[in-house]
């Protein structure tokens, strides 16, 4: 199967399976596992920030996040498309106590204009603004980047109020790459970031949340309270070290590979998108004009051995990765076309007998 449903399917590397094998163990929960330590290290030197925390999943090492910088009953700005608002069940309120101030973006890319506009002081009618969250890149806005200028004036302008900001930098290190600007300098004015090597970095298993010191110590009290206490986890550190020293510089080729499906796809007759918008490795677009939905054009995909999973009741998402290379890619194109047009050239051979008839008539 060519599988684009997400860069979360990818196989670990043999080199990560060797280093899974080989790598030196502890009790992390003690913080006696050397390759945990080394990887967590390695995560701060990676943002330039003083502390680094490895945690399970992107979902746990956001809600860490949010949970350090609010307190219960606070707002946490955010796009209104953004993971931590619609796809990480609730935990802003569950685990946090807070409740999502969303605003509406063009690519999911907030500007200090609308955030300002949104922020609330203490007061006895509303939530006060506890936290700001950007999402780099943004996921359901189709991997779109934050200008590194937009974070900063976002960053200075929030941290003058005394409000702070949080990057869910799920897939940064496709940032970095597409906009040529280091982790480092994309993090920097950011109060906590948190990074998967579990997605276009083809790691099996984590992610990393990078802050202060003062704030990955609470954090990690945080991640034994949601369960996250992982024993020798070395084993999937050190796959994490391999992703995080091999797989950056192969980025690029998955956008390639992206930008080679967007142009495929906006070729096809009902398929709506504008290849100039791919900026990395997610394309997005609307087949509502095919006139098949999209849960059914994702079930004939299957078919022709292509995995694609639908957004909603008019988008889907293909999302590229190291597993699935340019031959794959057109294979891929190769199925979408025949799985639509065999059904526009079905609809349109039903339709003729009728229109004949009623001219007819």
């Amino acid at each position: 199967m060519i599988d684009l449903r997400s860069d979360t399917v990818t196989k670990p590397t043999p080199a990560m399976r060797r280093a899974m094998m080989e790598a030196e163990v502890g009790d992390d929960v003690y913080g006696e596992d050397p390759t945990v330590n080394r990887l967590e290290q390695y995560a701060a030197e990676i943002t330039g920030k003083e502390a680094a925390l490895f945690v399970p999943t992107g979902t746990m090492g956001n809600t860490i996040a949010i949970k350090i910088h609010t307190e219960h009953g606070e707002e946490v700005i955010c796009d209104s498309r953004s993971h931590v608002l619609n796809y990480e069940l609730g935990m802003m309120a569950w685990f946090a106590g807070c409740v999502a101030r969303p605003i509406l973006t063009e690519r999911g890319i907030l500007s200090w204009d609308q955030v300002r506009k949104e922020i609330r002081p203490l007061g006895p009618h509303w939530a006060p603004t506890g936290l700001i969250s950007i999402e780099n890149t943004h996921n359901m806005a189709g991997g779109t980047v934050y200008p590194t200028a937009v974070i900063h004036e976002i960053c200075d302008q929030a941290h003058e109020r005394g409000i702070p900001v949080h990057m869910d930098g799920a897939r940064v290190f496709n940032a970095s790459v597409a906009s040529q600007v280091p982790v480092r300098e994309i993090v920097e004015p950011a109060d906590t970031v948190m990074f998967c090597v579990s997605k276009a970095l083809g790691a099996p298993v984590g992610s990393l949340l990078a802050g202060s010191a003062e704030a990955i110590a609470r954090g990690r009290l945080f991640r034994k309270r949601l369960g996250g206490g992982m024993r020798q986890a070395g084993v999937l550190a050190a796959a994490a070290l391999v992703a995080l020293e091999e797989t950056p510089q192969r980025l690029g080729q998955d956008h390639e590979n992206a930008r080679f499906l967007a142009k495929g796809l906006a070729q096809i007759a009902g398929i709506a998108l504008d290849p100039a918008t791919v900026e990395t490795n997610i394309v997005i677009f609307d087949v509502s004009g095919v006139g098949l939905p999209p849960t059914e054009i994702s079930a004939r995909l299957k078919q022709r051995g292509v995995l694609m999973n639908p957004v909603n009741d008019r988008l889907m998402r293909a999302v590229t990765h190291f597993d699935v290379n340019r031959a794959a890619c057109e294979m891929a194109l190769d199925a979408f076309t025949e799985a639509v047009n065999g059904y526009q050239r079905s609809a349109a051979a039903t339709e003729c007998p009728s229109t004949a008839s009623s001219t007819l008539a």
